[in-house]
Parts: C-alpha cells; structure tokens; sequence
C-alpha cells in the first residue's frame, strides 16, 4: 500500500495567518484583534428567529439556491440601499458564507491557463483557488496609505489571457474603499477587454464618513458581468452561522450553480430564515456605519498617544497601524512580539502580498466590546510606549 503523501495541488502553501496568529494568540491568553469576528452578542431577533425555524420544521435541507424568502428579502434590500431590481430565483444564490460563494465564482469561470487580477495586499482565499483551477493570480500591489488601485498598471497587465479581476470594497485588509472615478475606470477597460468580474463586497454595509458604497452593480455594463458576493455574518455579527449570497446575471448564476451544488449544496434553513426576517428591519443593517465607525473612532482615541500611526480606515472594522517607530522587528515577527509580549494579537499586512512587501504595518479588527477595545489599549500601550 502506498502510504505517502499525495502530491500537494498547493505545494506552497500552508496554514492561514489567521489560524497562526488565533491558536498563538489562545496558547497565550492574548486578546485576539487578529482575525476578524465580534465579541459581542449578535441580535437578540436572529436567536429567537432561528429557534422559531427549528420548531417550524426547516431542519431538513434547504433548497439548492436558497430559502424563497430569504432570497426575497435580499432582492427587497438591494432594492432599498442600490436601487437595483434583481431577479431572485435566477439571479441570488444563497451560499455557506461569503468564501464559498468566492470559491464557485472563480471555479465557476477559470479555467488553466488563464490569468486573473488581484489587488494585494489581498484576502487570502482569492489566490489558492486561482491556482486549484489551474490558473495564474496576477497580483497588483496596492501602496499605503490609501492603498488606492494604480489603474494604468491594471491596464498594462490585461491581456488575452486575462479571465476576470476580482475586487474587494470595502477591502480587507486596508479599509480602503472604491469610488466612482474607480467604477469609471473599470467600466472604460471592460469597454475594450472581455473581462469578468468577480466583486467580493462582504462590508457592503460598512462604509464611514458619509462614502457611498460603489460597486460594479451601479454600471448595466459591468454589472452584466459581475458576480457580487457579500455576507451576513459582516453584517449581522454572526460569522459563526456562515451565510452569504451571490448576486449574478441569469447565465453566470447558471454556471455558478453547477459547482454551489456540488460544494454545500444548501445551507441550514434556520439561519436562512433568521435572516430573512432581520432583513425585513432595515435598521439593523443601515445603522452598521456608524455602529463601527463609533468602534474605529474609540480605538483611535484610546491610541492617540502612543507612537503607532492610524492609516486611512474608510470601511470594514479593520484599523491598520504603522508601528515603525515602536520596532524595526519585520511585521511577523512584530506580531508575534505583541502576542507574547503585550498579550494582543494582530495580523501582519505582509501575509497578503505574495511578494512580502513589508511596510511595518499591522492590523487590528475593532468589532469587539467597549471593554475589549480599552484593554488592548491598556496592554498595547503599557509595552509600546
């Protein structure tokens, strides 16, 4: 019997960073500002909606492409917050979270030999499926501090084999966000190319200072190209529950499909439902914005005066830091320093470029608890200052 390993179809790759810094941060005690959940409860409606499902009797699989009326409920929203009307049975599937709705987009589309776009730094899942589907990630790096896209490299690096670009606003890590001259820009290179678009949109909700939230939905040209992919975990604070969608023209939601079916098939009927009935009460999403911006603005307060410097935070519950002038540790080796050290935890912004770029910068999600927030405060600037 051949009991060696099989050949690796991701020779390089290895455990996430969140895994690394999460278990560290638990064998430490530290707190964790790394990966990216809420400490706080989720709303008390969603638990007492999903105990009513389970007593409705919706234990039992969901149908394929989602409950009817949580697909209404989010056809009813982008409505409301986009003033776009989609289709629900031919153009939402609802998924087991917002990274397997990326993961049959992708596959649902690439094929070997292709290349797709990517913005780095990057969320981690874009480029292993990339690669499992046989095709080449082409990373463009974003500089800091607005991490804004450079859109004549974009265009220098479409080419014949360029399959899709994906795009992520508000984007993770960064907190940086697209704005309209970026959809402009978009939209004139899908004039003269054959892209499609894959538009990871997860923070939709979370967008600070009064900014517009923009996405390829708001252009017929782009849109007819795009799928859209967001997630009520981000939204609802239960990540837990893995429950996201994916918005798509009929065709693209056709070959979507093919693979969701055979990934989860369905995803669990209560939380579908408890969501459904959190969507019909419109302020518990549109009041996200100033929910988190409140947390960013709390975090920057209680470390104004330390030496890290705050980036430009538009959107998401990440805060990234320049901690420069605290250490010229390179920034892994800084966060593990933190973890071990002052007892939080962050993530290090090099672990989402494929080159290493290293800029001494870190970063730290914000979705916790007032108390949270003041501890690892206390503890960041106790063993920083």
């Amino acid at each position: 019997m051949n009991t060696s390993a099989p050949r690796s179809k991701l020779p390089n790759l290895g455990i996430t960073i969140f895994t690394q810094m999460s278990a560290l941060a638990q064998a430490e005690g530290a707190i964790n500002l790394a990966q990216g959940f809420p400490d706080f409860e989720i709303h008390e409606g969603l638990i007492t909606s999903a105990h009513e499902a389970t007593r409705l009797g919706l234990n039992q699989y969901a149908p394929m492409t989602g409950l009817p009326e949580l697909k209404s409920a989010i056809s009813n929203m982008l409505k409301r917050t986009r003033q776009i009307t989609v289709c629900p049975e031919t153009e939402l599937t609802v998924t087991s979270g917002g990274t397997e709705a990326l993961f049959c987009a992708i596959s649902s589309l690439v094929q070997p030999g292709d290349e797709v776009l990517i913005f780095e730094p990057a969320y981690d899942s874009y480029k292993p499926v990339i690669e499992l589907s046989g095709a080449k990630a082409v990373p463009i790096e974003l500089a800091p501090p607005h991490f804004q896209i450079p859109w004549e490299e974009v265009k220098r690096n479409i080419n014949q084999k360029t399959k899709a670009i994906i795009l992520n606003s508000p984007h993770n890590p960064t907190g940086s966000i697209l704005n309209s001259t970026d959809i402009q820009n978009l939209a004139s290179l899908a004039e003269s190319h054959s892209f499609w678009i894959i538009s990871d949109e997860v923070y939709e909700h979370i967008v600070f200072g009064g900014a517009k939230h923009e996405s390829p939905t708001q252009n017929e040209l782009l849109r007819s190209r795009s799928f859209i992919i967001s997630s009520f975990g981000k939204t609802f604070h239960a990540t837990g529950w893995k429950v996201g969608y994916c918005l798509a023209p009929e065709a693209l939601t056709r070959e979507f499909r093919k693979i969701h079916q055979y990934v989860t098939f369905s995803t669990p009927g209560p939380f579908q439902y408890a969501f459904a009935k959190s969507l019909s009460e419109p302020k518990l999403y549109e009041g996200l914005k100033t929910f988190y911006q409140e947390k960013r603005d709390l975090l920057k307060r209680l470390l104004e005066d330390s030496p890290f410097q705050f980036l430009p935070c538009y959107g998401t519950y990440f805060q990234l830091l320049d901690y420069s002038r605290v250490s010229t540790k390179g920034d892994l080796d800084f966060c593990k320093w933190m973890t071990t050290t002052a007892k939080v935890a962050p993530i290090p912004i090099s672990a989402f470029y494929s080159s290493g770029r290293d800029e001494k910068i870190v970063r730290l999600c914000f979705a916790k608890k007032k108390e949270t927030l003041e501890e690892a405060a206390h503890r960041i600037k106790k063993h920083t200052s």
